[in-house]
């Protein structure tokens, strides 16, 4: 199965969750305590070697702040 690598531009993240809401595996969380410029608690990921590179998280985020790349095994 392939796997994925995500990279977030944290900067521009809002914080609207929806990357959250559709990650089959879960593996994306919001910033409990910290903040970025614009004032948002960002989306982080919390575990890499979990994704699974179907790219819903990235096909969702209105904002283009995800992008997601497969990685073949």
């Amino acid at each position: 199965m392939a796997k994925g690598k995500l990279t977030i531009r944290t900067d521009r993240c809002k914080g609207c969750k929806l990357c959250v809401s559709v990650c089959p595996k879960q593996i994306l969380a919001l910033e409990e305590v910290k903040v970025n410029a614009k004032g948002y608690h960002n989306v982080y990921v919390v575990d890499q070697d979990a994704c699974i590179a179907c790219g819903s998280c990235g096909i969702i985020c209105p904002d283009g702040v995800i992008n997601v790349y497969k990685e073949e095994a």
